[in-house]
């Protein structure tokens, strides 16, 4: 039995199997649209979600895991563990680091929750990484201290359709000052600081790959790194940047992702890129 339980929510993009090998315990956000609400992962698949997004004239909204949903899992985690670390989506972009602090109270075992400052893959290597330590019987402290240097080790690159999806759920941080571009570009994000940041803007999607690529070489060099590429109903430019990716770098571990429904209402069908964590 592990002394340390790892929880992550589900903007951490974290395929099932990986999670599952690692006993990561997943806490979904949930996704309403037309008066049905779905949680991210389990109800509607990104397929599913990817198809309507693309066909109906509503939009969804979404809305963090509420406190109910954070005791139920620290409880299960609790009955299982001698304390619980949580990696969560950066406090600057929802309100789950607030609502998972004011579920704890509910918790009798020692409880630590971690902003993690970004979101997708890169979240969720933070909460492997953290997950690999437990396995390895770190203490509280020490899986603490692992998480939190990793979360200064991992970054992401990405490219969009569109920044109109950003600017609608207002997390477009810094990236605003991309609005103003001409139509027909592909914007270059990253997410440092739990911020939004604009990259560069590409005028085509092999550009935009192309970019991405250079990105992430500027971070990491020849360092081994672990690397997923992430996307959102975009499997073709998906299957290009893993290609690449896993030609170009000394990845030491490496698998694609997908964005969850609830990342994918927030920037929309077509994102892709790249999420790593330097070994």
């Amino acid at each position: 039995m592990p002394q340390v339980a790892i929880i992550t929510d589900s903007a951490a993009c974290l395929p099932p199997a990986v999670a599952q090998e690692y006993g990561i315990r997943i806490v979904p956000y949930e996704l309403v649209w037309d008066g049905v609400s779905y949680l991210d992962g389990q109800d509607i698949t990104p397929q599913e979600f990817y198809r309507l997004f693309r066909t109906r004239a509503t939009y969804p909204t979404t809305a963090s895991p509420t406190i109910g949903r954070f005791v139920e899992a620290f409880q299960r985690a609790a009955q299982e563990a001698d304390g619980i670390v949580a990696i969560l989506v950066p406090e600057s972009l929802t309100s789950t680091v607030r609502v998972a602090r004011q579920a704890a109270e509910a918790v009798k075992v020692p409880l630590r929750i971690i902003d993690a400052q970004t979101a997708a893959t890169a979240e969720g290597f933070i909460a492997l990484e953290a997950a690999r330590a437990a396995r390895r019987g770190a203490s509280l402290d020490e899986v603490v201290a692992v998480a939190e240097a990793c979360r200064e080790r991992v970054g992401l690159c990405f490219a969009l359709e569109t920044l109109e999806h950003l600017r609608r759920g207002g997390r477009i941080g810094r990236a605003a000052t991309l609005l103003g571009a001409r139509l027909n570009v592909q914007p270059i994000l990253t997410l440092s600081n739990g911020q939004v940041q604009p990259v560069a803007i590409t005028r085509n999607r092999q550009r935009a790959l192309e970019t991405i690529i250079a990105q992430v070489q500027r971070a990491v060099g020849d360092r081994p790194i672990r690397a997923a590429v992430a996307h959102a109903d975009a499997p073709e430019d998906a299957a290009i940047l893993s290609e690449r990716i896993q030609r170009e770098f000394h990845c030491i571990e490496f698998f694609e992702s997908e964005f969850t429904p609830v990342m994918g209402a927030h920037t929309g069908p077509g994102v892709v890129g790249v999420c790593y964590c330097l070994a």
